[in-house]
């Protein structure tokens, strides 16, 4: 397949990386360069449709398949806003390093979507599983409030940054601590999520620790 991925070069590679070597891949930054080299590719995968929500208009414009990276936008709110796309469009989970696991994490609108859904994981070779189209999607929905309650626990004197991943992988077996997963995912990206899953739901198991808001504040400087 002809697959174009939206986004910054990290995602091109866990692409290629998923998916392997026998497709064809292109990557442009922006959407506004997307536009014209959608008729000219069998699959899309959009790691940043969060940054310019009105963009999805481009794809209720084409009879486009496409991965929408639905963790801090849903595409529920995205037809809400712009309307119907034309084509097949799913949501994926494309957080960095989320992408490159063995079951990728995917979610649809309709009942009626699931068999295309299928085809088109077939085709990429990939197992799947379907969650709610919901902002957060799920495993980066734990994730990230785990390492927000890290950075709490930071905050309060309770715990060192080392001491809290050290807890995490000796106590529950993951593969790495909170803070060890901040920094493969970007602080950008936890924060905005967060931020993302408190205004969708003002449940206060989202509210974002001070610590973790005025770090990401100064990578914004």
């Amino acid at each position: 397949m002809n697959i174009l991925v939206i986004g910054e070069q990290g995602s091109l590679q866990e692409c290629q990386e998923k998916f392997g070597d026998k497709h064809k891949y292109t990557r442009v930054a922006e959407h506004n360069a997307a536009e014209k080299s959608l008729q000219h590719n069998d699959l899309i995968f959009d790691f940043i449709i969060e940054k310019e929500p009105h963009q999805f208009k481009t794809y209720c414009k084409h009879q486009a398949t496409v991965f929408l990276n639905t963790c801090k936008v849903s595409m529920g709110e995205l037809i809400h806003l712009v309307g119907s796309p034309l084509g097949k469009t799913f949501g994926f989970n494309g957080l960095p390093t989320f992408l490159n696991r063995p079951i990728l994490e995917v979610s649809i609108l309709k009942p009626d979507q699931a068999n295309d859904l299928k085809k088109v994981c077939d085709e990429l070779e990939t197992e799947y599983l379907l969650v709610e189209d919901r902002v957060g999607m799920v495993t980066p929905r734990v994730i990230c409030m785990i390492i927000n309650e890290g950075y709490f626990a930071v905050q309060d004197g309770t715990a060192t940054r080392e001491g809290v991943d050290m807890a995490m992988k000796l106590g529950t077996n993951y593969p790495w601590g909170p803070f060890e997963w901040c920094e493969r995912i970007g602080i950008k990206h936890v924060y905005e999520l967060i931020e993302a899953l408190f205004n969708d739901t003002h449940d206060e198991r989202y509210k974002i620790c001070p610590l973790l808001k005025n770090e990401y504040l100064k990578i914004r400087l």
